[in-house]
């Protein structure tokens, strides 16, 4: 690892961001006796992290004389993350009462409410998804298959966006739903011309749907996605070629325009060799050059849906999650494409997502008041995916009367599937005398989930621990903290070393 100066390199600033590749000045010998280097020790465990790793179906229904829904049960889903380490799950809101009128009930708002806040007391996140219909018999299936128009669908969203807004902390992404069978945009009455045949798609269609999605996106805030069945849809919606051509880049990613806000789930993984038409392109291999791209900067998951070896087995399974970035999958289908997987199921577990961990560190072992000291770690992520929602760097600085936060200017959805990144910072030692506990605090963004108040339904949890990161390193989990222990103390005294003035550093706040 670089060796770590008291005075940050200029390239860089304050806080070193995304400094991999930079040639920081050279310590003295002085300041480096006045380091401390560790180094940190992986773990193999599966981690309950959010938003990502397999999830359970969970569906509800609101039919014409308002049975069906069922709401979530808190405590099954508090089991789901303590026992299964499953922190989230797909919920699909059928909305088969309201398939007819334009008006939705604000019981049925208010059931929805309750289901968000059943998982945000549960610890959990979910993955939403709005239907109409699902299959009256048996496949082939024949028209009418019972979804809405669009105006209605447009209506509905319409309605459905305050709870949308009002609940976007506990939403990791939505599917966008709403057209056809299953919300999966394929057996519909009134997005294609001819719902007998609903392979061909119009220009008027693709408009259409493009409404759908876009009024989707305006009904969430502009860090939350959406995602949609096929890579074709998101290329007409946004008339982009198939290919790298037209694929999300690096430097539209994260940005609020509908290209960096549209991610991608299959559900037929692995089904055929074009996964029951999820890749639509000529040749195949545009659509696959697309998505490996693509999904390094937006959400992609799924479920298996057919046995079909040898490429539902896991050596081709192994290798399109990681090449397309998978962040999620169902647990509960296909089962018997899942059961073909057999032990390697526990690697799925861990790399899923994002899997991050502590490499080394370097750090100031002692600093005077008002003088600065510096923090340097190196960070890998072994998973298949970056994490795909905004989310705080946080240093903890925790003392025995005081604890301190220094807010790091890091972005974890950069921190890319097999890459190792530098996170650095100079901050000045405005603190009271004393010793001071590193932590880092990888913290949801939301202030309802930075509360350390215990979870109602998992009350040896806190909503901050539930909602933070945890480095996959044997002994660093703080989980009364909800933070990261870096394993070093940092000595605030007037005996120790001379180091750099604090102009410059980053001042830490309560």
């Amino acid at each position: 690892m670089r060796r770590l100066l008291a005075v940050a390199a200029p390239l860089c600033g304050a806080v070193l961001i995304g400094c991999v590749g930079a040639s920081p000045v050279a310590a003295s010998q002085a300041d480096s006796d006045n380091h401390v280097v560790r180094t940190y020790e992986p773990s193999d465990a599966i981690i309950a992290n959010p938003e990502r790793g397999f999830y359970h179906h969970t569906e509800t229904h609101y039919r014409a004389d308002g049975s069906g829904y069922t709401p979530l049960d808190g405590e099954r889903l508090a089991t789901w993350r303590k026992e299964e380490k499953i922190t989230q799950i797909l919920r699909v809101f059928y909305l088969e009462k309201f398939v007819t009128t334009d008006r939705i009930d604000r019981a049925y708002l208010d059931l929805l409410r309750a289901d968000f806040a059943t998982a945000r007391q549960a610890g959990v996140k979910v993955i939403v998804r709005f239907a109409y219909a699902q299959p009256r018999d048996s496949w082939p299936y024949q028209p009418p298959y019972g979804d809405a128009p669009k105006e209605r669908v447009l209506a509905h969203i319409a309605q459905l966006t305050p709870v949308l807004r009002e609940n976007a902390d506990v939403i990791a992404t939505v599917q966008s739903g709403f057209i056809g069978l299953w919300g999966e945009g394929y057996y519909t009455d009134y997005f294609v011309a001819d719902p007998s045949d609903p392979g061909t798609v119009t220009d008027e269609d693709w408009a259409n749907r493009r409404d759908v999605f876009m009024a989707l996106l305006k009904a969430l805030p502009k860090d939350r996605t959406i995602q949609v069945r096929t890579m074709l849809m998101k290329q007409k919606a946004l008339g982009r070629p198939s290919g790298l051509d037209g694929a999300l880049t690096e430097d539209e990613a994260y940005g609020h325009s509908p290209a960096a806000r549209i991610g991608h789930h299959n559900d037929c993984f692995l089904a055929s060799p074009d996964d029951f038409g999820t890749f639509l392109s000529d040749p195949i291999t545009l659509d696959q050059e697309y998505l490996g791209q693509e999904t390094r900067f937006v959400p992609m998951g799924g479920e298996t849906c057919n046995v079909n070896p040898p490429r539902s087995e896991w050596p081709t399974a192994e290798a399109e999650m990681a090449r397309y970035h998978y962040s999620y999958l169902n647990i509960d289908y296909n089962r018997s494409v899942l059961g073909s997987w057999g032990e390697n199921i526990e690697e799925a577990k861990r790399r899923l997502g994002y899997r991050l961990r502590l490499v080394e560190g370097e750090f100031t072992a002692g600093v005077r008041p008002g003088k600065a000291f510096t923090v340097s770690l190196r960070l890998r992520n072994d998973g298949w995916a970056a994490p795909y929602n905004r989310r705080d760097v946080l240093l903890v600085l925790q003392g025995d009367a005081k604890t301190y936060v220094v807010p790091l200017r890091e972005d974890p959805r950069r921190w890319e599937a097999g890459e190792t990144v530098d996170v650095s910072a100079k901050v000045c030692a405005a603190l009271p005398p004393g010793e001071y506990r590193l932590l880092l605090d990888l913290a949801a963004p939301e202030p309802r989930l930075r509360s350390h108040v215990p979870l109602p339904y998992a009350p040896d949890t806190s909503y901050h621990a539930a909602y933070a990161i945890q480095l996959a390193n044997a002994g660093v989990w703080d989980a009364a903290m909800g933070a990261n222990d870096l394993g070093h103390t940092l000595v605030v005294g007037p005996s120790q070393p001379q180091t750099a003035n604090c102009k410059g550093a980053v001042i830490p706040r309560r």
